[in-house]
């Protein structure tokens, strides 16, 4: 069964009318496929914002299929900058409460709890990221093993995020370095690597009190909403992470929203070079802070000395990713 809410839509841009937005209210599978990984998606393929699993505000879908013999996986939200938007306004207004009103050793827990849930749902994890990826089980294990490694590390660090106390250059004068949360974080990663790239982002900015808005790939949008479900049931609060899955055709103009938008403190993305200049130069107008990891085409080199029958394995692995 389906659920109808109303949103006012002056949460998002203050003109007080209304939209229609579809959220599930059971565990209901719009696939079948998808019914073996209720534990990870019960609530199907729906976008992920500010808590709600709702449809797309245009009641759009696309599907996300299997590369290896082109069956529809699923048919997900299609989302577009009107759900942009909404999700940007309730990643802004869950910072506060996330970054103020919760203690490195609260979020510290709670990226430990999710550590802890992933490692149970491994199996399901590597499956679905292997149904619309396309890589190896094994390999699938691998990078599920991979990300939860970053939820280990910043359960940790998140304990970690000292100031300092510098020597003032002058007298009766004293110097202090205070670290804070940059605020709310739009991540924008790839396909090769669907879990792992968003864990290794989200899990560093959520450690210190940032907010996230996560933008996967077209290809691979189920694991990073399983990410999601996974981590609101490690404890996050609503809004403070926010997925939208959409097609290529809205990719380019939510990008642009999200890197034009004032309420939005940072990028993070990996891909392609030329897209990372696209990203940065639609950024500048908020001069805001863009991280990006370009490229991908391996270089490398290989000594005289070098074991090839190695080299050529390894350079084989490395060439594909």
């Amino acid at each position: 069964m389906w659920g109808t809410a109303v949103i006012p839509n002056s949460e998002v841009d203050g003109n007080g009318k209304y939209s229609l937005c579809v959220m599930s209210d059971t565990a209901e599978m719009p696939s079948s496929t998808l019914k073996q990984f209720s534990s990870i998606l019960p609530r199907g393929s729906l976008a992920y914002i500010n808590g709600n699993w709702a449809e797309a505000s245009s009641r759009s879908v696309f599907p996300v299929t299997n590369p290896f013999n082109n069956d529809i996986v699923a048919s997900t939200a299609n989302c577009d900058v009107d759900d942009a938007r909404l999700a940007v306004k309730s990643a802004r207004n869950a910072f506060a409460k996330w970054s103020r009103e919760t203690t490195a050793r609260d979020r510290s827990a709670i990226l430990s709890k999710w550590f802890r849930i992933i490692e149970r749902e491994k199996e399901n994890l590597a499956k679905l990221l292997t149904l619309e990826q396309g890589k190896p089980l094994a390999e699938a294990k691998g990078e599920i093993d991979y990300s939860n490694s970053f939820l280990d590390w910043y359960s940790g660090e998140a304990r970690r995020v000292y100031g300092q106390v510098v020597p003032a250059p002058v007298l009766n004068r004293e110097h202090l370095h205070i670290r804070e949360a940059i605020g709310v974080v739009a991540l924008i990663t790839p396909w090769n690597f669907p879990t792992a790239m968003i864990a290794r982002k989200a899990a560093a900015a959520l450690s210190v009190g940032c907010t996230l808005v996560i933008k996967p790939a077209e290809d691979t949008p189920l694991s990073a909403l399983a990410f999601a479900q996974t981590g609101e049931e490690a404890g996050i609060p609503k809004g403070v992470i926010n997925v939208l899955p959409s097609d290529r055709s809205n990719s380019a103009s939510i990008g642009k929203f999200l890197c034009e938008s004032t309420d939005v403190d940072a990028i993070s993305f990996t891909g392609s070079t030329a897209v990372g200049k696209i990203l940065l130069s639609q950024s500048a107008s908020t001069v805001k802070r863009v991280c990006l990891e370009l490229g991908g085409n391996a270089p490398l080199i290989v000594f005289p000395s070098a074991d090839l029958d190695v080299a050529v394995k390894v350079s084989l692995l490395y060439l594909l990713f």
